[in-house]
């Protein structure tokens, strides 16, 4: 099988500089934020690294219960990126397979959220966050075309389930370089609401270490709530959830769904995530209204110490990078 790529030199001075990420959305006011937490002090152990995690048989040692995309291999089957390396500010088509343990490009998927693979791009940095919608040949080969605003470390997270019986949903992960000069951004500060595009979207609820929580958006245009939200990818929103340092990727489950009886258009979204570890997250909530995508995005704190008060969350304004759909 392959090993997990490597990124170029300067993500070991990136990271042995910075210590963690730092987080930013387009469009979208900075959230939640003290400072940011180192990559493993606040985590229950120290991840693996996508190479590192990766054993001789190809198949993951650990059961795909916990956080995606730390592995580029798991359960049998391997993300082959063929892009590994852009420029940034140059548009590049991204190439990507998915094989199985034989080595061979799978070419059946279960569809689930309306499509087949939900492909997200962040940068290490979480300053950048791009959630994509590639196509796939009938050799199973993937590919999509991405421009990226700044140079840096990227991760691309491949979301998706083997149409095969036994095999369940997966998120690999592979690190991709963007070349050019590098200036890191800041981690947000926390923050309960976001303003992008002229809509405001408030968050209730947090992310609980080691059991699951609820989760509520709250969108509003103008100072009126929404209530004609629009289906996408078979929700009224879609939530990622990334881990800052490591970037484990969190499977985010909407509750309810267009057309079930009970579930509203709006204003108000609802998931449900369960948190891996205390530390920073940031959230990003793609959501659709009058045929437009729009995203907003939160940096939350899971898990604070026994006794230790966060400070009251207050909106902030200001220009964010570029996102994607």
């Amino acid at each position: 099988m392959r090993t997990g790529l490597r990124i170029t030199a300067f993500t070991a001075a990136i990271a042995a500089t910075f210590g963690t990420a730092y987080g930013v959305g387009k469009g979208v006011d900075p959230v939640v934020a003290e400072s940011a937490p180192a990559p493993h002090d606040e985590h229950s152990g120290p991840s693996p690294r996508p190479e590192e995690a990766v054993d001789g048989g190809g198949r993951g040692g650990h059961e795909a219960t916990g956080p995606g995309g730390l592995r580029i291999s798991e359960d049998g089957y391997t993300l082959d990126l063929a892009t590994s390396r852009v420029t940034a500010g140059q548009r590049t088509e991204l190439r990507f397979t998915v094989r199985d343990d034989s080595g061979q490009a799978v070419t059946a998927y279960q569809r689930e959220h309306d499509k087949e693979l939900h492909l997200i791009l962040a940068s290490r940095d979480l300053a950048t966050y791009r959630h994509l919608h590639p196509t796939r040949a009938a050799d199973g080969a993937w590919s999509a075309p991405v421009d990226l605003p700044r140079a840096g470390d990227y991760r691309v997270f491949a979301d998706f389930t083997p149409a095969e019986k036994r095999a369940e949903n997966l998120t690999l992960g592979a690190d991709l370089a963007a070349s050019g000069r590098y200036e890191p951004a800041p981690l947000p500060a926390l923050n309960s609401t976001a303003r992008t595009d002229g809509y405001e979207v408030t968050l209730a609820g947090s992310l609980r270490p080691g059991g699951a929580s609820e989760l509520k958006l709250k969108v509003s245009r103008d100072g009126e709530p929404v209530n004609d939200l629009q289906p996408y990818l078979g929700a009224y929103g879609h939530l990622v959830a990334l881990r800052s340092g490591d970037l484990a990727y969190l499977h985010v489950h909407p509750n309810g769904e267009p057309g079930d009886g009970t579930t509203k258009p709006g204003p108000e979204v609802s998931f449900t995530a369960t948190a891996p570890s205390g530390g920073g997250y940031r959230l990003f909530l793609d959501f659709q209204h009058r045929g437009e995508v729009h995203t907003a995005a939160f940096t939350v704190r899971a898990g604070s110490a026994p006794g230790t008060e966060e400070p009251a969350p207050t909106a902030t304004t200001g220009h964010t990078d570029d996102h994607g759909h």
